[in-house]
């Protein structure tokens, strides 16, 4: 069974804790978690971009010249596609880009993140993460105490204030409630912090 370093508020190690293997000891879907990726940054583009068609570029009311004599080709318009200023063809619309993926899925990619992390040795577990004050002074002493010096996701059960304001201004360092947690997020942190309930509320929601 996998284990994980348990650590208390001030940074230090008090212990380890088990890990679930049909949570953390997955194999990892590369395939899968690629896929969980692209879909929720695909979800992010906004699709505003836009072109405009002969039909709504300005101007090209008239035949620039007579349909014959003139021994020029035959135009109808100054705005088609193929005159300088003309409309575009093809060009792109506002649309949108996301698209779903099927819950067993999206629940293999998050459980293949996790036991990526959790395999070499990137996850580790705060008793809690509870703050008094919202000040950047105690993160910072926490992940120095923890000897943590890479980007991290420090995640906990659900929103708190303080944990976001005392991180937020940290570079490096990105504040998570656990319903906002995603495959993208863990794999683009070196280093995951999870609460141990946290923990707890994943491991009961992944099982089912």
């Amino acid at each position: 069974m996998l284990k994980a370093a348990l650590y208390n508020i001030d940074g230090d190690r008090v212990g380890e804790i088990d890990l679930k293997n049909e949570i953390f000891g997955v194999p990892v879907h590369e395939a899968v978690i690629h896929q969980a990726v692209v879909k929720q940054l695909a979800g992010r583009r906004l699709g505003t971009h836009d072109t405009k068609t002969r039909a709504s570029t300005r101007g090209g009311g008239r035949k620039p010249w007579r349909q014959k004599g003139t021994g020029r080709a035959r135009h109808g318009s100054t705005r088609s596609p193929i005159w300088r200023k003309g409309g575009i063809v093809f060009g792109p619309h506002p649309r949108d880009y996301s698209y779903n993926m099927p819950k067993k899925m999206r629940r293999l990619a998050l459980k293949s993140a996790l036991s990526a992390k959790a395999k070499v040795g990137n996850l580790f577990i705060l008793e809690d993460l509870k703050l008094s004050r919202p000040k950047t002074k105690d993160i910072l002493m926490l992940l120095d105490k923890m000897e943590i010096r890479e980007r991290t996701l420090l995640v906990t059960a659900g929103p708190d204030e303080n944990a976001l304001k005392a991180s937020r201004n940290i570079s490096g360092v990105k504040f998570l409630p656990l319903t906002g947690m995603s495959v993208y997020d863990i794999l683009a942190y070196q280093k995951l912090i999870m609460t141990r309930e946290a923990l707890d509320r994943c491991e009961e929601v992944l099982a089912k």
